[in-house]
C-alpha cells in the first residue's frame, strides 16, 4: 500500500511527510450489481426450462445471496486510554460508545449497519438478549455503559458475552463491520488470549497507539502475538493534535524504530497519524476540512474503502467463476437433452446402458473412498486422545510450578496457601484460553491437510461422471475452473469459555502447626497438587470434547457434501437423458417444440456465461 498523508494538528503538521501518503482508491460499486443481475437472469432461464434444473437454480441463488451478505470485518486493537472508543465514535459520526477514565470491561462490541439506531446485549448463559431501540445517541451510550464499563458492570458480573450496535453510519453501509475488542490491560487478563483467538476470523486489524505514553513493553508483546494471528495489520498513531511538528516527527520515528526492532514489523507498512478527538468534533460539526486534517479521512478511505472493495472484488471473482461452472454444468445437461432427442432410440438405449455400467464402477470407487475417509476420521480421534494426554501433563507441570513459585515468594506461612490458591485461579483461564487457540489452529490445519486428498478424490469421481456422459453422447466438455467448493465464510463470532479455576481451602491439620515452615509448605503443595489434578482433568476434558465435536462436524459435513455433489451430478445427468427418453414417446411436434426451447436456453446461457468472464457487465 502506498503512503498517505497524515493529519496532525496544527495544520502545518498535517503536511508533514513522515506519515503515510497516497491517492484515494476507486470504488467499483457496479460490479456486484452487474453480477447479481446476471445471476438473476440465469435463474429465470433455468426456471423456464424445467424443474430438473431446480438444484442448479438454488446454487445460483446461493451465490447471489453470498454476494449481498459479504462484509469486511475490521477489528480495532489497543491498550487502555489509547482512544479506541473515540476513534470508533469518530468513524460513526457520533459518541455512542462509552469512553472512560478507568478501563472498560473486557467485552467485544460489534458495530453493524442498519437503517435505525439500536443495540443488543448477548449474555453468556441462556438469558434472552437485552435490547435498546431509539434515535437518541446519548441514551444509547447510557444503555451501553451499563454493560461495557467497569462502573456499570464491574468484572463483568452481569455475564455479558458480546454487544452488537446497529448504526446507519456511512462507513458501515459500505459493507464494513467495525469490532471494538477488549483493550490490553482489561479486567480479565485471559481476555487478551480470547482476543488473539478471535483475530484470525477478521479481514484486518487496526493497532492503535498514541504518543502519551509511547509504545509500551506490554503493547510490543501483544503486537508480537497479533502479527501471527491477523493477515492484514495497520497502525494508527493517535492524539497527534497534542504534539508540535517536531514532537510528532520524534514520536513517529520512535514508533517506527520500536515496531521494526522489537515488533518485527516491516518498516514500509504505513502509520496513520490522527486525532480521533478532532475527528469526532469534525463529524459533529460537519466540518470537512477538520475531518481531513484529523487524519481520519485517510484512515476511512485508504484502509476501509480500499480493503472492503478489495474483498468485494475477490468475492465477485470467486462467485463469477463458480457461477460459470454451474452454467457449464447446466449447458452440458441441455446439450445431453438435445443430443438424446435427436438420437435414434436404439442408439440412445445402448448409450444409456453403457453410462449405467460406468455409474456402477463409480459407486464401487465411492465406497472405497468412504472407507479411506472413515479410517482418517478414526485416526484424527486417536491423535486427539494423545494430544489431550500431553496437554494434561503439561498443565499439571505448569500449575504445580505456579504453586511452588507462590509458596516460595510467600512471606507469611499463614497466608501462603491462600496466595497459592489465588495464583492458580489467576493462571488457569489464561493458560487454557491460550491452548484453546493453539488447539483450534492445530486441528483445523491437520483436518484440512487430511481432507485435501479426499477432496481431490471426490472431484475426480464427479468429473468421471461428466466426462463419461460427454464422451458417450459426443458433446463438448469443459472442466470446472473453481477449485473445490465455494465456501460460505461465516461472520466472525466471539466465544467465551468458563474455565474451572477454583481451588478450595482445606483447613490445616495439627501437623501443619508443629512442623517447620519448609515441611508445612511441602504439605500445602501436596494438598494443592491433588486439587489441581481435578481442575486440569476438567478443563482438558472440556477442551478435548469441544475439539472432538469439531472433528466430527468436519468429517460429517465433508462426507455429506461429497455424497450430495456426486448424487446431484448423477441425478442431473440421468435426468437430462431420462427426460429426453420420455419425450421420444410424444409426437414429433412436441419434440420439435422442446428442442426449440432448449436451443433458445442454450444460447441465452452462453451469452450470460460470456458476460461473467467480462466481469458480469
Amino acid at each position: 500500500m502506498s503512503h498517505i498523508r497524515g493529519g496532525a494538528l496544527p495544520p502545518e503538521a498535517a503536511d508533514h511527510p513522515a506519515c503515510a501518503e497516497g491517492s484515494r482508491p476507486e470504488a467499483h460499486p457496479a460490479g456486484a450489481k452487474g453480477l447479481s443481475e446476471r445471476l438473476e437472469e440465469s435463474v429465470r432461464v433455468l426456471d423456464s426450462i424445467g424443474t430438473q434444473f431446480a438444484p442448479d437454480s438454488k446454487r445460483l441463488q446461493f451465490l447471489r445471496d453470498r454476494l449481498e451478505q459479504g462484509r469486511f470485518h475490521l477489528a480495532v486493537l489497543g491498550q487502555f486510554k489509547r482512544g479506541k472508543s473515540t476513534l470508533l465514535n469518530a468513524l460513526l459520526g457520533e459518541a455512542i460508545l462509552p469512553t472512560s477514565v478507568v478501563p472498560l470491561t473486557a467485552i467485544p462490541t460489534f458495530l453493524r449497519s442498519a437503517n435505525t439506531l439500536r443495540a443488543r446485549v448477548v449474555f453468556q448463559d441462556e438469558r434472552p438478549p437485552e435490547e435498546f431501540r431509539g434515535a437518541d445517541a446519548d441514551a444509547l451510550a447510557a444503555f451501553l455503559s451499563r454493560f461495557v464499563t467497569e462502573s456499570g458492570n464491574p468484572k463483568n458480573r452481569l455475564g455479558v458475552s458480546e454487544v452488537e450496535v446497529f448504526h446507519p453510519a456511512a462507513i458501515l453501509r459500505k459493507g464494513v463491520v467495525l469490532i471494538d475488542t477488549p483493550g490490553i490491560g482489561s479486567t480479565f487478563r485471559h481476555n487478551t488470549e480470547a482476543t488473539l483467538n478471535f483475530l484470525p476470523q477478521c479481514d484486518a486489524a487496526l493497532f492503535l497507539v498514541s504518543a502519551d505514553p509511547p509504545l509500551t513493553e506490554v503493547e510490543v508483546e501483544f503486537l508480537k502475538h497479533v502479527r501471527s494471528k491477523v493477515s492484514r495489520l495497520f497502525f494508527i498513531l493517535n492524539k497527534v493534535d497534542y504534539l508540535t511538528t517536531e514532537e510528532q516527527e520524534e514520536a513517529l520515528q520512535f514508533l517506527r524504530r520500536i515496531l521494526k526492532e522489537q515488533g518485527g514489523v516491516d518498516e514500509t507498512l504505513p502509520v496513520f497519524c490522527v486525532s480521533a478527538r478532532r475527528g469526532l468534533s469534525a463529524r459533529r460539526t460537519n466540518d470537512e476540512s477538520l475531518w481531513v486534517h484529523s487524519g481520519l479521512r485517510d484512515v476511512e478511505s485508504h484502509l476501509v474503502d480500499f480493503l472492503a472493495n478489495e474483498k468485494a472484488s475477490a468475492l465477485r471473482g470467486a462467485a463469477a467463476t463458480k457461477a460459470g461452472d454451474i452454467l457449464e454444468d447446466v449447458l452440458m445437461q441441455v446439450r445431453l437433452a438435445v443430443r438424446s432427442l435427436r438420437m435414434p432410440v436404439e442408439d440412445l438405449q445402448r448409450r444409456i446402458g453403457e453410462f449405467e455400467r460406468k455409474l456402477s464402477e463409480i459407486a464401487q470407487e465411492r465406497q472405497t473412498a468412504d472407507d479411506l475417509l472413515t479410517g482418517d476420521h478414526r485416526r484424527m480421534h486417536e491423535f486427539l486422545e494423545e494430544y489431550s494426554e500431553q496437554l494434561r501433563r503439561k498443565s499439571l507441570a505448569y500449575l504445580e510450578g505456579v504453586v511452588q513459585e507462590a509458596l516460595a515468594e510467600a512471606q507469611d506461612d499463614g497466608e501462603a496457601e491462600d496466595g497459592a490458591r489465588e495464583a492458580v485461579a489467576a493462571a488457569i483461564p489464561g493458560f487454557f484460553e491460550r491452548h484453546m487457540g493453539e488447539t483450534t489452529a492445530l486441528f483445523k490445519r491437520r483436518i484440512a491437510e487430511i481432507l485435501r486428498p479426499h477432496q481431490q478424490r471426490a472431484d475426480g469421481l464427479i468429473e468421471s461422471v461428466r466426462r463419461t456422459a460427454a464422451a458417450l453422447f459426443d458433446i463438448p466438455y469443459r472442466a470446472p475452473e473453481a477449485t473445490g467448493v465455494f465456501e460460505v465464510v461465516q461472520e466472525p463470532y466471539w466465544v467465551t469459555h468458563k474455565w474451572t479455576s477454583s481451588v478450595g481451602a482445606i483447613p490445616p491439620g495439627l501437623i501443619d502447626r508443629i512442623v517447620s515452615s519448609r515441611a508445612r509448605k511441602t504439605r500445602i503443595l501436596k494438598r494443592l497438587t491433588e486439587q489441581i489434578g481435578s481442575l486440569v482433568t476438567g478443563n482438558v476434558e472440556n477442551l478435548r470434547w469441544a475439539t472432538f465435536q469439531s472433528i466430527d462436524r468436519a468429517f460429517v459435513v465433508f462426507r455429506s457434501d461429497l455424497d450430495r455433489r456426486l448424487s446431484e451430478t448423477i441425478t442431473a445427468t440421468n435426468g437430462a437423458i431420462g427426460a429426453a427418453m420420455a419425450r421420444r414417446s410424444e409426437d414429433a411436434q412436441a419434440v420439435s417444440g422442446e428442442l426449440a426451447k432448449l436451443h433458445a436456453a442454450e444460447a441465452e446461457l452462453e451469452r450470460i456465461k460470456a458476460s461473467l468472464r467480462d466481469g458480469g457487465s
